[in-house]
């Protein structure tokens, strides 16, 4: 399965992010599975979306290995430092659309709790969390996060605080966008003056009841 497999140019982004792979000790033993293997099983279980136990034995490395792994680099920061760095790469290709944020956000099951869990009223009132995610226009995350649900998301505050500014180019990275499209659902903005007073040039573009959207965003040509 070609999609299933990791492209070395992608190794390439992210190994600079990684701690050193830890050699042999002096007294001998089995050598800890590589981070290139780790990121080969990490790429197949996301492009093929099986389970961790079922990670093929042919990888090297299993996929309780894997998620461990997975987990000591997110709280390393590794992640949102690789971010960044893809960011940069596609606003250097000149495939970053950061004109236009598009914030959506979706209530999910949160089994183990948390700080940031709440009761979620399309589940009952049982546990979970609103996860927001915002985009550029072609669709490339610029940021998401996570809040007890069923908290309200303010649109405006949220993109001045969380709106990346990504290098890549010559020239100062983009502060804010001049557009911001969000669903009626879950989220709130203020009048319009008020927008304009604290968050100037930012355009909110939120559906009203009734009305029609307009934008035709995500839409394919035909």
């Amino acid at each position: 399965m070609a999609s299933a497999r990791m492209p070395e140019e992608f190794f390439d982004v992210v190994a600079h992010h990684l701690p050193p792979d830890e050699p042999v000790g002096p007294d001998g033993g089995r050598p800890r599975v590589s981070n290139h293997c780790v990121m080969k099983v990490l790429w197949y279980v996301l492009a093929t979306g099986c389970r961790w136990r079922d990670v093929p034995t042919e990888m090297g490395c299993c996929g309780e290995t894997a998620r461990s792994r997975l987990r000591l680099w997110e709280e390393a920061g590794i992640w949102a430092r690789l971010h960044v760095d893809l960011l940069g790469l596609l606003r250097r290709d000149g495939e970053l659309e950061h004109d236009t944020a598009i914030v959506d956000a979706v209530l999910i099951r949160a089994h183990g709790g948390g700080d940031k869990t709440g009761p979620n009223p399309a589940d009952r009132g049982k546990p979970g969390t609103k996860q927001t995610l915002m985009v550029d226009k072609g669709g490339a995350g610029d940021r998401d996060g996570r809040r007890p649900a069923p908290a309200t998301t303010q649109i405006l505050p949220l993109v001045a605080l969380a709106f990346p500014q990504v290098a890549g180019r010559p020239g100062r990275p983009r502060k804010a966008p001049d557009t911001v499209y969000a669903p009626m659902r879950g989220t709130t903005v203020k009048r319009p003056a008020t927008c304009s007073r604290h968050h100037p040039g930012i355009e909110p573009r939120i559906r009203r009841r009734g009305t029609v959207h307009g934008s035709r965003l995500g839409r394919i040509a035909g």
